[in-house]
């Protein structure tokens, strides 16, 4: 198949949540297939080394490698605020302000006069609202539901502003997203409880469930024992639900496990962390802020810790923290949406009493550890590969297409999109 994938960044090299799904999903399907992308990426200046070297990463494996400077990337407070600001007196959300860019639009129309495609792939609902040829076959790729976190972050916000902000981009985003959802051929999701949201509001959309997933072969259990009595996060840590997490780790959660344990160390492993998590570091919690390499770290580690009381899709830490074969203590919402059993492949707790008291017990249980991780090691190999998750995604476009024959692209040779009037959807 020819695929061409609409993204909010690069994929390559995978340095958060985010990308790695991108990368993982795009890099399995060039095995066998021409895969292109058209992406935003932010605007030379300091972020032009982090620019040219994910060019090159995904240049290695795309056929080709469109870009677009979004001028709306690496605001600063204030300009981020005013956005913000204008987006209450606009009918949109804020981040259709921030992705819906004409230059974007431009780039797409110039690819698609000069190609066809089997399918596009739109990843984020926030990159669906652009114009496509009504010829084309489109597949929504969703990590989140992304007005669910939304709503979810409005719920746990204490400030009264922030709390109004949200609540009313939250509404803005769902009208935005389910809009999305009715423009699409089909739609692939992380989670199963993803899938079951979005048939209540679009039953009739053909919809797979295409899991984030690891490297298992990159990924593998250390074969050095850990340190003692030490626990690692990692993660975007400017990411609002993992910002709230820590948050809630280290001001409500590590007391009590000091008392428990002494001499706990926390290694938190990821990149922006923000002032609110920085004032934190000391000798024995450990900030690294961005890293190449994150298994190090987490080699370091006796216990993963996912302590999110915000989130939507599946976490990716946790996936890789079981190909990796670590002991894993979550809260419920960090866990959901996977296939894990509480203690079978990681411990669950929900509060700050709970949660330091399981990570106490794998402290205390050094087999018990040994157990869960050697079960999560286990399920992330049958359920959460890369190498499987591609073959669902190759499936589904297979499916997708089958059922939409109208829609796929004329390959004669010179065919061009039709662009005249009312072909656009």
């Amino acid at each position: 198949m020819d695929l061409l994938f609409l993204t909010p960044y690069l994929p390559s090299p995978p340095r958060w949540g985010g990308p790695r799904r991108l990368h993982g999903l795009m890099r399995g399907l060039a095995e066998g297939h021409n895969v292109s992308v058209l992406s935003f990426v932010a605007p030379r200046g300091p972020e032009a080394t982090f620019v040219e070297s994910s060019l090159a990463a995904t240049r290695e494996y795309c056929a080709e490698v469109v870009t677009v400077a979004n001028p709306r990337y690496g605001l600063g407070t204030r300009a981020k605020r005013a956005l913000q600001l204008r987006s209450l007196a606009s009918p949109r959300s804020y981040e259709r302000l921030v992705y819906h860019q004409p230059a974007f639009q431009a780039a797409l129309d110039g690819i698609l006069r000069r190609r066809r495609f089997d399918a596009i792939t739109v990843e984020f609902a926030q990159m669906a609202p652009f114009r496509f040829p009504r010829a084309t076959t489109l597949v929504l790729d969703e990590h989140n539901i992304e007005y669910d976190i939304l709503r979810r972050t409005s719920a746990a916000e204490r400030g009264g502003a922030r709390k109004l902000y949200n609540a009313l981009n939250y509404h803005k985003l769902r009208r935005e997203e389910q809009r999305a959802w009715r423009r699409v051929d089909g739609c692939s999701l992380t989670s199963a409880r993803d899938e079951a949201l979005l048939r209540r509001h679009a039953p009739a959309l053909r919809t797979a469930v295409v899991p984030n997933a690891a490297d298992t072969d990159a990924f593998r259990p250390a074969t050095t024992a850990p340190e003692p009595r030490t626990v690692v996060f990692f993660g975007a840590i400017d990411y609002y639900p993992n910002t709230d997490g820590l948050l809630f780790f280290l001001g409500e959660v590590l007391p009590i496990l000091r008392a428990r344990v002494p001499g706990v160390r926390v290694l938190i492993v990821g990149p922006s962390p923000p002032e609110a998590i920085a004032r934190f570091a000391s000798e024995t919690v450990t900030i690294t802020g961005f890293v190449d390499d994150i298994q190090p770290y987490l080699a370091r580690a006796g216990v993963a810790i996912v302590p999110l009381r915000v989130g939507g899709g599946t976490r990716l830490k946790i996936v890789e923290a079981m190909a990796l074969g670590k002991a894993i203590v979550s809260t419920t919402i960090g866990a959901e949406g996977l296939a894990v059993t509480d203690g079978e492949h990681l411990l669950l707790a929900d509060t700050a009493a709970d949660f330091a008291g399981q990570i106490g017990r794998l402290f205390e249980d050094a087999a018990l550890a040994r157990r869960l991780g050697a079960a999560a090691r286990a399920l992330a190999e049958r359920e959460y590969s890369w190498r499987g998750s591609v073959r669902k995604l190759e499936r589904f476009y297979r499916e997708v297409l089958a059922s939409a024959p109208n829609r796929r692209p004329d390959h004669r040779a010179g065919a061009t999109p039709r662009t005249t009037a009312g072909s656009w959807r």
